[in-house]
C-alpha cells in the first residue's frame, strides 16, 4: 500500500450517509475494471491458479487479465499502474465489466485472498480498497462531493437517516490502508472536534 497516507478533515464531517450492501448494487464499483500497481499484478500473477479457479469462465487465458498499457501513478507502491481488462457478459451486468467481477457479484481476487488464509484485501489492488473514497493533491483519504455519490445510479454509498462521518463508514477500509494507528489518532480527533462543535453550538 502507498506510505505516508493521511486522513482528510472532510472525512471529519458527519452526513446521512451509509455504507452500499452488495446484494443492491451487485458489485456496481467493479463495472469499470481498476488500475493495478504493477507489483499488485506480479502478486496476481504468483497466485494465478487459485485465482482462476475462483472467477467465472472466460476466454482469456492469466497472461490476458491485464491490458497492456502502461501509465504513471504517483499515488502506488512503484509508481506505475495497468488496468483489468474488461469484458462482456449478460449478469450481472448486461454491458463489460472487470474480468474479475464474478455473476454472484463477488470479486475472484478477494474470494481467492480468502481461500488462501489472507485477509480479504489480500490481492485486492489499492485502488479497488480505496473506493468510493479518493486522494486529493495531499496525500490524504477523502470523499468527494457527496450530491454526485447519491446520484450515481447503484452508488456505493446510501442515503441514512442518522448521521454517520465517512471516518467511521470506511473504519475498515482505513485501517487496512493506513494502519490501526493512523486511524484511531484521526478517530480521536475527529470526536474531540465533534464534541468541541457541539459545545459550541449549546453556547
Amino acid at each position: 500500500m502507498p506510505q505516508s497516507l493521511t486522513i482528510s478533515p472532510r472525512m471529519f464531517i458527519p452526513e446521512t450517509l451509509q455504507r452500499c450492501q452488495l446484494h443492491e448494487c451487485h458489485g456496481a464499483c467493479c463495472a469499470f475494471g481498476v488500475w493495478i500497481d504493477l507489483l499488485e499484478k506480479e502478486r496476481i500473477i504468483e497466485f494465478a491458479e487459485i485465482v482462476q479457479s475462483c472467477m467465472d469462465p472466460t476466454n482469456y487465458n492469466r497472461g490476458d487479465w491485464f491490458l497492456t498499457e502502461i501509465e504513471m501513478d504517483s499515488f502506488t507502491l512503484s509508481g506505475k499502474v495497468i488496468h483489468s481488462r474488461l469484458v462482456s457478459r449478460k449478469q450481472p451486468f448486461k454491458r463489460k465489466t472487470c474480468i474479475f467481477l464474478r455473476t454472484d457479484h463477488k470479486c475472484a481476487l478477494q474470494v481467492a485472498s480468502e481461500q488462501l488464509g489472507k485477509h480479504p484485501w489480500f490481492l485486492k489492488p489499492f485502488y479497488c480498497v480505496l473506493h468510493p473514497l479518493d486522494l486529493n493533491d495531499n496525500r490524504q483519504v477523502t470523499l468527494d462531493d457527496t450530491k454526485l455519490i447519491l446520484e450515481e445510479e447503484k452508488s456505493c454509498l446510501r442515503y441514512s437517516e442518522r448521521l454517520n462521518a465517512p471516518i467511521e463508514i470506511f473504519e475498515e477500509e482505513l485501517r487496512f490502508l493506513l494502519g490501526d494507528s493512523t486511524y484511531l489518532s484521526s478517530l480521536s480527533l475527529a470526536r474531540q472536534n465533534w464534541q468541541l462543535k457541539t459545545d459550541q453550538e449549546e453556547e
